[in-house]
């Protein structure tokens, strides 16, 4: 290995330092469903008001997705964790002291949707593709993905027990506090180009290939096309769940620990779910893994809205659906790095991430306005379903081989 190749870091560090930073990335987004009714209550809002601050989030985390991969690939990664992590905790400072919609749209949907985009398990699951050793990556790949759940399952009810202490605008700056712990374990992520060792299962590296060359590429891809378009139903699906579940539970009868500890729990089994799949990746077919998930999304959503809600019922619904979860970040990063390589990989997962970010704003913003019309969320339930359908016939037709690539020509 010479010295443009040379890891600074032994393999553990770099996997320990970026499941730290997933953990406490996915931590405060995934709680942000536990500040609705304390907010709106509060404030004399509608549900649509703050739906519309996380749908903005969702979104711009998406846009911003692809653009922060572009600068990673080509600048190296900790400058741009660091920088999101500043947009990140000061977006939940602004959502503290927030006293209008438009400051709260700012605050939770501008400054966090575009730090979420920069410091949360995109960037650190590339990193990986592009400092780990072959032999490392799907089981890191889970790992990554495990540890942005875990940070689901300890960060709700630590924010249920503040939220009751001290108060929602107290909890916000704490959570803010702790995403500003991302900028030292960021040293360990560092990339440059060049950075890693050389991909052995996956798609020759250009040295010379350019950003608009690559974007071609992609999009001319018939299977990442498919990949992106499988990945909107995922978006849709969690981002729906975090921001309405607790509202939902509440109205259902049940007190607030309910939805928080089902928050959690889904966080919990997503742990268990993407350490799976990321060892299922490297044992089968990656679509075959995809289209079960999204599958068995659908059947466990299914049968939660047509089995009568109960503390019992929703804990249940939490273990089924967290393992399923984000199951489907592995062996989609995998697909993306099979088909390209590493060289463009924060990008190209980028790109496939904005569609899963555009799923998110949607059913955010759906279950917002829904409710306020029709006081119920069956309707986004049911396009849940049929989205899960959908998405896993979607993916059985991918083709799972490197895009065809002239080798490059010694000089």
């Amino acid at each position: 290995m010479n010295a443009t190749t040379r890891r600074s870091y032994a393999p553990e560090i770099i996997v320990a330092a970026g499941c730290l930073i997933a953990l406490i990335t996915f931590g405060p987004r995934a709680s942000a469903g536990l500040f609705q009714i304390p907010m709106t209550l509060e404030f004399g809002w509608g549900r649509d008001t703050f739906s519309i601050a996380i749908a903005i989030q969702n979104l711009l985390w998406g846009v911003g997705a692809p653009f922060a991969g572009a600068i990673a690939d080509r600048f190296g990664t900790v400058r741009v964790l660091c920088v999101g992590a500043l947009l990140y905790a000061a977006g939940l400072v602004v959502m503290a002291v927030a006293t209008t919609p438009l400051t709260l749209h700012f605050g939770a949907g501008v400054l966090i949707g575009f730090g979420l985009s920069a410091a949360s398990f995109n960037l650190v699951l590339a990193a990986f593709g592009k400092l780990l050793p072959e032999a490392w990556r799907p089981m890191a790949f889970g790992a990554g993905t495990a540890a942005g759940s875990f940070g689901q399952f300890l960060f709700p009810p630590i924010g249920n027990i503040m939220i009751e202490q001290i108060g929602w605008h107290q909890a916000l700056v704490v959570f803010a506090g702790s995403v500003l712990l991302v900028m030292p374990l960021a040293i360990a992520l560092g990339t440059r180009k060049g950075t890693g060792p050389a991909p052995v299962a996956s798609a020759v590296n250009l040295p010379n290939q350019s950003i608009k060359q690559a974007l071609t590429e992609a999009f001319k891809h018939r299977s990442y096309v498919l990949l992106v378009l499988g990945f909107f139903t995922c978006g849709f699906q969690l981002a729906f769940i975090t921001a309405h579940m607790p509202a939902y539970l509440k109205d259902a009868g049940m007190p607030a620990w309910v939805g928080g500890w089902t928050l959690a729990v889904i966080g919990l089994a997503n742990a268990a779910g993407s350490l799976g799949s990321g060892w299922l990746s490297s044992r089968m077919p990656k679509r075959h893994l995809l289209a079960w998930i999204y599958f068995g999304r659908a059947v466990a959503i299914a049968a939660f809205i047509l089995i009568p809600a109960s503390p019992a019922t929703a804990l249940a619904f939490g273990v089924v659906i967290g393992l399923f979860w984000l199951s489907t970040v592995p062996p989609t990063s995998s697909l993306v790095m099979l088909m390209f390589g590493t060289k463009y990989m924060a990008m190209l997962y980028g790109f496939a991430f904005f569609s899963h970010q555009v799923g998110g704003f949607l059913g955010v913003l759906l279950g917002g306005i829904l409710y306020e019309q029709f006081g119920s969320y069956q309707i986004v339930w049911w396009l849940s379903v049929a989205l899960g359908v959908a998405s896993a016939l979607i993916n059985l037709p991918i083709v799972e081989k490197p895009v065809e690539r002239a080798l490059p020509q010694p000089a």
